[in-house]
């Protein structure tokens, strides 16, 4: 019987390193997905605490009164 528990052992082992490995793959190839299509995410950064005090104000009236629409003439 110890033949046996040694083979079972064995057989165990190898296929949760190979479980394992797999996962460490998946894991990469998702990474590699998300930071080729996502922007990366700034939380404790200057320019992510800029919304008190920051650039933002309102429109004038002047700007309101004329928007410019976007052209697509590529003649300019």
């Amino acid at each position: 019987m110890d033949m046996d528990q040694a083979a079972v052992f064995l057989a165990g082992s190898i296929l949760t390193a190979l479980g394992f490995i797999a996962v460490v793959i998946a894991l990469v190839v998702i990474n590699n997905i998300i930071a080729r299509y996502w922007r990366p995410i700034r939380i404790f950064t200057e320019d992510s605490w800029k919304g008190i005090g920051g650039n933002a104000r309102f429109a004038e009236p002047h700007e309101l009164d004329n928007p410019q629409e976007p052209t697509l003439d590529k003649k300019k």
